[in-house]
């Protein structure tokens, strides 16, 4: 990798090419301390990625990273600076990382490592849950419809699950909220999980959907999902999400309001799941 660091402050710029030159992927790094020195150098030379304070005098990070974008659009831009305030409009502009300083030598190389693996778009997939703002579910590009609304919101609920299994009780209590789990309504949630079961068949996509003792979950691997890919850590996911998550439920509150702090505070690659950790109830 070919990386530029560019920052006004010459102690900050040596230490992120000290940083840099010690990964073993990067066989270039060359240090800027203005946006014009950095452009004049990309004119003729390419680069992998360009690592970028904000907070600088006369040209400032986000305005050169949009130079850089058109200038180099191949090159992926990821901002090192001390302040937290700047990540929305960062992303605003599809940076491929945030950092704050001082930023060691892993996290750096995890960026790097990110921004190179993105460079390429996987071939879209075949089912495609978006949950930002209400929740759809596409099949071959094309809007799923299904028979009952709760069959739709249990479909969500177990997304929002991340593959962890639930009960019959757990669903019931997401999707009822404080009514009883008494005979008729058991029954009730037996008719709701067969009818999600025969659309998901009649889409050709039943093996997403696994129950087994009494508890069931999707299989995470096998969808498309802005918020999985949020999670990842894909700066296309984190610009798109303005804070709406399954606006339709009410439980779906506690995800919405951890992916808001994760992307508005600034820690936009959490190792925790949508909705917490693994297997907690909302």
């Amino acid at each position: 990798m070919k990386i530029i660091c560019v920052d006004d402050e010459r102690q900050a710029l040596q230490d992120a090419l000290a940083q840099c030159r010690s990964i073993p992927e990067v066989e270039q790094a060359d240090g800027f301390e203005s946006g014009e020195e950095a452009l004049e150098w990309l004119a003729n030379h390419p680069a992998d990625i360009a690592l970028l304070d904000i907070n600088m005098p006369g040209m400032d990070g986000i305005e050169l990273a949009i130079r850089i974008r058109e200038m180099r659009p191949e090159t992926a831009v990821i901002f090192l600076t001390a302040y937290s305030q700047y990540a929305v409009q960062a992303f605003s502009i599809h940076a491929s990382g945030y950092l704050l300083k001082p930023a060691d030598r892993d996290k750096l190389a995890a960026e790097f490592a990110h921004a190179q693996s993105h460079r390429h778009r996987p071939e879209k997939a075949r089912i495609e849950a978006r949950t930002f703002g209400g929740f759809d579910l596409f099949v071959d590009g094309k809007l799923a419809f299904f028979r009952k609304a709760k069959c739709k919101e249990l479909l969500a609920f177990l997304i929002d699950r991340q593959g962890s299994a639930v009960t019959r009780a757990e669903v019931f209590s997401a999707l009822w909220e404080d009514r009883v789990y008494d005979r008729p309504m058991q029954k009730q949630l037996d008719t709701v999980i067969r009818l999600l079961r025969g659309t998901l068949r009649e889409y050709g996509i039943e093996e997403i959907f696994s129950m087994k003792s009494g508890s069931m979950c999707i299989v995470p691997e096998m969808i498309s999902c802005d918020a999985y890919r949020l999670f990842s850590g894909d700066a296309d996911a984190v610009n798109s999400y303005h804070g709406s998550y399954m606006s339709s439920y009410s439980w779906a509150s506690v995800t919405e309001g951890y992916l808001s702090w994760k992307v508005f505070g600034g820690e936009l690659r959490p190792s925790a799941p949508a909705g917490g950790p693994k297997g907690q109830n909302t």
